[in-house]
């Protein structure tokens, strides 16, 4: 490239870089709190969906351990498992639920007038 070239291009490629970024603010409808607010309900979704396949799917493991094992102290393990199993689901869908039906209550009380 010739330095006339290069001096046009050193000049004009940061004003069309700042250029696209300002006219890609005004783009956007969503301000950060709402993209914010979009992505935690959309893994939190995913994340509750897989607890509960996941639940189920250890919970027949341990109800299937149980049926075939041969001695109490097996058992007991399985039941110790089953417990733990739940109170994590309950506990992940519960944060859900506050999320969900809690929060909304409380929304307009944090503003300033």
């Amino acid at each position: 490239m010739n330095k006339k070239l290069k001096r046009i291009l050193k000049n004009t490629v940061p004003l069309v870089i700042y250029l696209v970024f300002c006219f890609a603010v005004n783009a956007y409808a969503e301000d950060m709190w709402e993209v914010a607010n979009r992505i935690i309900v959309d893994v939190y979704n995913k994340i509750a969906g897989i607890s509960t396949v996941l639940a189920a799917l250890m919970t027949t493991i341990c109800v299937v351990g149980m049926k075939l094992s041969n001695n109490q102290q097996k058992v007991d393990q399985s039941v110790d498992w089953l417990k733990r199993i739940w109170i994590a689901w309950a506990i992940i869908n519960g944060i859900g639920a506050f999320l969900a039906y809690v929060r909304p209550l409380l929304a307009g009380l944090a503003t300033i007038q």
